[in-house]
């Protein structure tokens, strides 16, 4: 919604005050079409050229997030802050036990409380992987820490492709743009002879194309490639807090404190509070017993 309104406002704000200067929309719609199609059919044909189908598919599908915002929500990082708990206490009372949840996760009636965070597969590799490799004896913190970085930020550059895909098409626009114009003013050149009235439709015309090459790049596409970064980075924020738990975990903190460490590295506007990570732990413990 948020999205929709900002786009709102840039046209309010550009067209109305156009029009309110004294502008007049005559030329900009019948030039419009034609621009469109040079501008915007080249700016498609550059995306297609620099991009695999995958990545494609992959920008196009983030769009989305512009308007939709974050995947993960203060209750998920609850439940990811309460799954990781009972994940840590099985590990701690019986590691044989644990095996049947990170072999199976989809079998696992741990993970199954929990299924919106069951759905994504990274979240579920990524913690089974290091608890798995905890059990082999790979329990160096530091060495998993690093693991974990390095897994995590090759994660983030596949995640933030679509949005320099987007930023490089936005930093294309206003030289497509002026490619349009001269277009227009050859065409303009052809046309000489004809009355100053034709001429200077003829000049707005050729214009028309600059302005739409710099409004689409700065007040379009280069908002969206920025918002898709943002929301992208934000999410990472849930697979760091993975990090945070496991790693305190290696460090053989008690339960408790390793949640609590998870709880305080998460953003603030994110952050459950302490009493209710407190009542969801103490529910999880009664279930248990």
């Amino acid at each position: 919604m948020f999205g929709i309104i900002g786009i709102a406002v840039i046209f309010i704000m550009v067209f109305g005050g156009y029009l309110l200067a004294g502008g007049k929309m005559g030329i900009i719609l019948k030039t419009l079409p034609f621009e469109m199609i040079m501008i915007g059919g080249a700016a498609l044909g550059a995306f297609l050229l620099s991009n695999d189908p995958a990545s494609v598919k992959h920008t196009l599908k983030d769009v989305g997030k512009v308007f939709k915002g974050p995947k993960w929500k203060p209750a998920d990082y609850r439940d990811l802050l309460c799954l990781l708990f009972e994940l840590i206490r099985v590990a701690r009372s019986n590691p044989i036990a644990l095996e049947e949840h990170i072999e199976n996760p989809k079998t696992s009636p741990i993970f199954g409380r929990y299924p919106r965070l069951e759905k994504d597969h990274e979240l579920v590799d990524l913690i089974c992987d290091t608890l798995r490799a905890a059990s082999m004896n790979y329990d160096d913190p530091h060495q998993v820490e690093e693991v974990l970085d390095k897994r995590m930020e090759a994660t983030q550059v596949h995640a933030l492709h679509s949005s320099h895909a987007l930023q490089t098409m936005a930093d294309g626009l206003p030289a497509l743009g002026i490619v349009a114009a001269v277009l227009g003013v050859i065409k303009t050149m052809g046309s000489i002879d004809q009355p100053p009235e034709v001429l200077g439709k003829m000049i707005g015309g050729a214009l028309v194309g600059t302005f739409l090459g710099v409004f689409l790049a700065y007040g379009l596409v280069g908002p969206f490639a920025a918002r898709v970064k943002a929301v992208v980075e934000e999410d990472a924020h849930f697979y760091h807090l993975i990090r945070e738990v496991l790693v305190a975990n290696l460090h053989r903190h008690a339960p408790n404190i390793c949640i609590e460490v998870g709880r305080q590295n998460t953003p603030h506007h994110l952050r459950p509070s302490f009493g209710d990570i407190e009542e969801a732990l103490r529910g999880l413990k009664q279930d248990a017993a």
